[in-house]
């Protein structure tokens, strides 16, 4: 067999982890890895504008897949570009792996043009960091990196100088191995021992949920039924457990909505379910809590613990709803639902009925209409920021449809890149970015990276001419907003001479149509809605005393802008309340 240059086998390491693309700016460090990619027909080079971009897109595809996805920057500031999609894609436990080109290995050390050092710059947005100094390092860096990466899921990261790619690999690679399914972790039975005690002797159970109970919605659907339990959720439990729930009771945290702060702060025993929530403030004090979770790690470090137990939801409640007792009584969970709907109720009627003739738009309205026009599998991709809150109040989860932003690592700009990744994975799927005028004027140069491949991306700008999240903060905090406007752009016009359809909307009454007419076209599509700049998600009745207590559980209050849909849910799910 022909001797394989380090570019050739490192290109064809990735082509055998199952890795299609490789999104990247390319720059003369990266000429060897990029020429061998050309002469590949099992992967591609996808041409990004900004390498940003390339971390964030790959990072989508590994989210929606489980799969590795790969991305790459030339040396130094290239590179150096990389890192916010980088964190994202670790904090989001999405399997990348980075190529970090390097300057000429023999000038590594001299203050050389463009020289830094990546395998030391990645180390905290990375499980491995590594820089290949020597072709007898090949291919086990590779290697030990894709297993990094998929098996601890998050990012690794390889550094190589361009002399070094073009030179020889004096082995071959053998080939890989890798797991396909993560193993089911199960608690020990000590654990569970204890935690059947604990909800047998609770009169008052609440199940609050994270993005680990992915995969796990019967299972919690069944053990909240025998303990009566209402069910809430963080944002990125939202679309996995938030569909077909006849006990959920909404969000907590600072975009939350229902009754799940009151939940968690009225029942004796709270049961966390593979969350890693943040928000301590919004975490009861004086409640037993157990947490579940399969990174050991992420045990007791938000909350004080009556009880820690290390496994996966799933394994868990299938060992734990066998074992305890039936409650009888709905009483708490009647309660709650009834709470949730009522704080629902005002909210939906002030912000999406009878505002077809309101300007400027009301963004609750044009995300309530989203809701309704977009397939029933589709993905959104979310901008950090007020797109959030629409998001998390007006999205409906059904089980198909994906929700997909930098809901950890809380970057601007997220949603364009994040949509190029995944309507790359499936063109046939519809893929919608929610982008604000602010993230999206960020790293608007990469939406003609979906003119350029056409992508069928659809890409609905909330255009207030503002920013409008750090505006709440600035007034919550006593501040009056300062350098948070933006001079009003006509983004529509900017995609029509990039190439691509631009629908502009002035008003309500044209808001479902061009949503309509962008999803039946066949190719990018920006639809700039202009929005109104002064909804900043506060209901139309607001107190002084709310908003001095924005950090607790006001916020609840302060936040609450209709929910679309959810309402139906949640009185469906009062017609499950026993009548005397």
């Amino acid at each position: 067999m022909a001797k394989q240059t380090i570019a050739e086998q490192y290109v064809d390491l990735m082509a055998r982890a199952g890795v299609r693309r490789i999104y990247g700016v390319v720059g003369d460090s990266l000429n060897p890895v990029v020429d061998a990619v050309r002469r590949r027909d099992d992967i591609d080079w996808i041409q990004v504008r900004h390498e940003e971009v390339a971390a964030f897109a790959a990072g989508a595809e590994a989210q929606l897949t489980g799969r590795l996805a790969a991305c790459a920057g030339s040396c130094g500031p290239g590179n150096l570009h990389l890192i916010n999609g980088l964190y994202d894609a670790h904090r989001s436990m999405a399997p990348v792996l980075a190529l970090a080109a390097q300057i000429p290995s023999g000038e590594i050390g001299t203050g050389y043009f463009q020289e830094t050092h990546p395998d030391r710059l990645f180390e905290e947005c990375s499980h491995y960091s590594e820089l290949i100094s020597s072709p007898r390092q090949m291919p086990r860096v590779v290697q030990t990196a894709i297993q990094h990466a998929v098996g601890r899921r998050g990012v690794s990261v390889v550094a190589l100088s361009g002399d070094t790619a073009g030179e020889n690999s004096p082995d071959a690679a053998p080939e890989l191995s890798l797991p396909v399914d993560l193993p089911a972790i199960r608690p020990g039975e000590q654990e569970v021992a204890r935690l059947t005690e604990l909800v047998d002797a609770a009169t008052r159970v609440m199940v609050f949920c994270g993005r680990g109970v992915a995969g796990a919605h019967a299972e919690v659907m069944e053990f909240a039924e025998k303990v009566k339990a209402p069910v809430g959720h963080a944002l990125r439990g939202k679309e996995h457990i938030q569909y077909d729930n006849p006990y959920d009771v909404g969000m907590s945290g600072l975009l939350g909505y229902g009754a799940a702060y009151e939940a968690m702060h009225e029942c004796d025993l709270l049961i966390l379910l593979g969350t890693d929530f943040p928000y301590t403030d919004f975490l009861p004090r004086n409640v037993r809590t157990v947490q579940v979770d399969v990174q050991p790690e992420r045990l007791g470090r938000r909350t004080q613990l009556d009880l820690a137990v290390w496994g996966d939801v799933r394994e868990t409640l299938r060992c734990l709803t066998p074992a305890v007792r039936e409650k009888t009584s709905r009483r708490f969970l009647d309660r709650m639902l009834e709470r949730h709907t009522h704080a629902l109720e005002g909210a939906v009627t002030a912000y999406t009925h009878d505002v077809e003739r309101q300007t400027p738009i009301h963004p609750e309205y044009v995300a309530s209409v989203l809701d309704e026009e977009a397939a029933d599998d589709a993905v959104f991709t979310v901008d950090t920021g007020m797109c959030c809150v629409w998001a998390a109040r007006y999205l409906t989860p059904n089980g198909r449809r994906r929700i997909l932003g930098s809901f950890v690592h809380g970057s601007m700009a997220n949603a364009l890149p994040q949509a190029i990744g995944a309507q790359f994975l499936d063109r046939g799927r519809q893929v919608v970015s929610l982008s604000g005028d602010g993230g999206f004027s960020m790293l608007m140069g990469d939406f003609l990276t979906l003119v350029q491949y056409g992508l069928p991306v659809k890409v609905v700008v909330f255009n207030n001419s503002s920013l409008g999240m750090v505006d709440l903060e600035m007034m919550v905090d006593g501040l009056p907003p300062h350098a948070t406007t933006y001079p009003h752009t006509d983004y529509a016009a900017i995609a029509t001479a990039a190439g691509a359809r631009g629908i502009r909307v002035e008003k309500p009454a044209d808001v479902r149509g061009a949503l309509r007419e962008a999803f039946a076209h066949d190719g990018p599509v920006l639809v700039d809605v202009v929005t109104d700049p002064a909804a900043l998600a506060v209901p139309p009745k607001i107190t002084a005393e709310q908003l001095s207590g924005f950090a607790l559980s006001a916020s609840r209050t302060v936040l609450s802008g209709g929910v679309g849909r959810m309402l139906h849910l949640a009185r469906a799910n009062l017609r499950n309340i026993p009548r005397p």
